[in-house]
């Protein structure tokens, strides 16, 4: 496996284990997605209750997913909220095509941005980290995104701590189980797929 853990503070390394081992990054990849978002909130490309419209492309996505359905609505920040807490696939995309962008031309931007945080090891090809043997990370490198996202937009870090949410009729439960299990606990993102 690779772990890294650092002081987010300083950036010292406390401890590190194969943590420049390209590997998939699976669900990790929205934390870079939602940096794309937060970015364009800061600049006013995007507001919280800007209404997205759902895509076929975003509809069919593969589980995790809240049954976004095609030619429907949902708002920026809902659509974030799904990507944080429930990890799901399909609000994901649809944040990646609010940009007026393909999802892949979406994937270009964030490695470019990935190139501008420090993240060498780092390519990717898709908004939501479903599989593709070209998007590959690294535990480094994703440290470096961590500490970017929560030095630079504590704004909106509270989406990370986020429980639950309702939409439509059900209600759906953060992935990340030590939220409910480890005390001081308020992020950022777990991830799975087979091949990470």
């Amino acid at each position: 496996y690779s772990a890294i853990v650092i002081d987010a503070d300083s950036g010292e390394v406390l401890f590190s284990r194969r943590a420049d081992q390209r590997r998939y990054p699976a669900s990790l990849t929205k934390m870079m997605t939602l940096y794309q978002i937060f970015t364009a909130l800061e600049e006013g490309e995007l507001k919280l209750n800007q209404k997205l419209k759902v895509s076929r492309r975003a509809a069919g996505q593969t589980p995790s997913k809240i049954g976004l359905k095609r030619g429907s609505y949902i708002t920026l920040e809902k659509a974030i909220i799904a990507v944080a807490v429930k990890s799901a696939n399909d609000a994901a995309t649809v944040l990646a095509e609010s940009l007026g962008e393909s999802e892949f031309d979406f994937a270009l931007r964030m490695t470019e941005t990935a190139r501008n945080l420090g993240m060498k090891n780092t390519r990717f090809r898709n908004a939501s980290g479903l599989p593709n043997r070209r998007q590959r990370s690294t535990a480094r490198d994703m440290a470096l995104l961590s500490k970017a996202l929560i030095e630079q937009f504590p704004q909106y870090y509270h989406y990370f701590s986020i429980p639950k949410f309702k939409w439509g009729k059900r209600t759906f439960y953060t992935h990340n189980k030590l939220l409910r299990k480890f005390r001081g606990m308020d992020g950022l993102k777990t991830g799975y797929i087979r091949a990470s």
